[in-house]
């Protein structure tokens, strides 16, 4: 009987205790508050399907030659998304990584692209929309164009960006920097974003989130009958304000259906570690990874440029970009889970 009272006790304080922590979470995400909404509903109208076809055209081309790591196409890539920044006057620099630290069989350094935006108020904080530039190149004569994978999330970037320079130039800078980082040899072991983990940019501790797109251009089997979604992987896992903001951002914005099947950590295919994202929240920085899932002709040279919805890719563009600037331009730092 004794030994009854006494669970009894211990249930009852258990049962509080996650009352509490049931009521501070839901009081965090009522606090969570959408602003600038004329502004982010003005500059997401420079994301635009046509631009990021003709990018995406360009990016996903036979000149490119699939972008494999460290081969021709890939620095041509490079020099692409370098290009763009330069004509956007954007400060863009390569960050060499070097064939040292690569898998053995690759013989030649290779590049992340690292473009920049300096913040206003806390220039030494900084928002990290990552994408990885590369993709698997040419195998038995055959190009793998990777449009979806991952030229779709690298076009993404572009235009981001660029909404982002178009809202500076018009007297609304960032409160915070932003780095546009498009990030090498993701295809062979997430090599580009582990080296700027060890040699980043800015501080660590001062990187609020890290927004990861790849794929983000095609609808999968599981959404043939409603395309107007988007995989959200991670969002909850490190801080579930950054959950929250995105979803009320969605809400006030794009109104997709946000799907997080991928998310449980049940989930067999392991999304969560098979991206860029995961480098960083293993430095225990909050990541959303967005995601359209895979489709017949993931990593096939079917891959191409002509399969893309490109409208679907501006709405989901235009979801990143809002996110983007509640991140940038919000007074605190984002509360991890390990603080509530």
């Amino acid at each position: 009987m004794k030994f009854f009272i006494i669970y009894s006790v211990f249930a009852i304080v258990g049962s509080c205790a996650e009352t509490k922590y049931s009521t501070k979470v839901e009081n965090l995400n009522n606090s969570v508050k959408v602003t600038d909404s004329s502004l982010i509903s003005k500059y997401s109208k420079t994301i635009t399907p046509s631009e990021l076809e003709k990018n995406l055209f360009k990016f996903s081309s036979k000149e490119f030659q699939g972008r494999g790591v460290s081969q021709p196409g890939q620095k041509k890539a490079a020099s692409f998304l370098k290009d763009f920044y330069l004509e956007n006057n954007i400060e863009v620099n390569l960050q060499t990584v070097p064939a040292s630290f690569l898998p053995e069989k690759i013989t030649t350094d290779s590049e992340n692209v690292i473009a920049y935006i300096k913040g206003e108020e806390k220039p030494e904080e900084v928002l990290i929309i990552s994408g990885h530039l590369d993709h698997l190149g040419i195998d038995n004569d055959e190009i793998y164009f990777g449009a979806d994978d991952n030229g779709s999330g690298s076009m993404a970037i572009l235009e981001i960006a660029q909404a982002f320079k178009i809202a500076e130039k018009e007297g609304h800078k960032p409160k915070r920097s932003i780095l546009f980082l498009h990030l090498t040899a993701e295809e062979i072991g997430l090599q580009g974003s582990l080296y700027y983990t060890q040699n980043p940019k800015f501080e660590l501790s001062k990187t609020i989130a890290n927004l990861n797109i790849d794929m983000i251009g095609r609808v999968d089997k599981h959404h043939s009958d409603n395309p107007n979604y988007i995989y959200v992987i991670g969002a909850d896992r490190i801080s579930k304000e950054l959950n929250f903001i995105n979803e009320k951002t969605n809400n006030a914005f794009t109104n997709l259906e946000l799907d997080y099947k991928y998310n449980a950590e049940s989930d067999n295919n392991r999304y969560y570690y098979r991206s860029d994202h995961y480098n960083f929240a293993k430095q225990n920085i909050p990541v959303i990874f967005y995601f359209n899932g895979t489709h017949d002709d993931y990593h096939k040279p079917t891959d191409t440029p002509e399969k893309i919805n490109y409208p679907l890719l501006a709405k989901r563009s235009k979801l990143i970009f809002a996110t983007a600037w509640q991140l940038a331009n919000r007074e605190n730092f984002l509360l991890h889970n390990t603080d509530i």
